[in-house]
């Protein structure tokens, strides 16, 4: 009998490498227009199915959660007008790392962000 009923605990089967290349990429992009929410939502339902998607995912969530956090101290320093500079160099850096990233995930190759603080293992 090969066909047993799945328990809500089985692992997830892995994916093909092009689905885990799609993935990747999408997880990239999604960056640039919703922040750090496509990382953590790729990172936490498809960390299981791929070592490719798994260090993309990983990958963006690190970089998004950076920029997260400079964000906020650009949010903090907009009192002392500096913030409005590190806001838009931080949103340019977003764009321009995330396409790159994505290029890269397309092409199936890792990307490590530059800048990135190692928050997720």
């Amino acid at each position: 009998m090969t066909d047993q009923p799945q328990t809500p605990y089985q692992q997830p089967a892995p994916m093909n490498p092009s689905d885990e290349k799609l993935w990747s990429t999408l997880v990239h992009v999604g960056g640039i227009f919703f922040h750090f929410l496509p990382a953590l939502i790729g990172y936490l339902l498809l960390k299981d199915r791929g070592p490719f998607v798994r260090e993309h995912t990983r990958a963006a969530l690190n970089f998004q959660l950076t920029l997260l956090f400079a964000y906020i101290l650009g949010g903090i320093l907009l009192i002392v007008v500096v913030g409005f500079f590190v806001i838009i160099a931080a949103a340019i850096l977003n764009i321009v790392f995330s396409i790159i990233a994505a290029v890269a995930a397309n092409n199936g190759q890792t990307y490590r962000y530059p800048l990135a603080i190692e928050l997720v293992k």
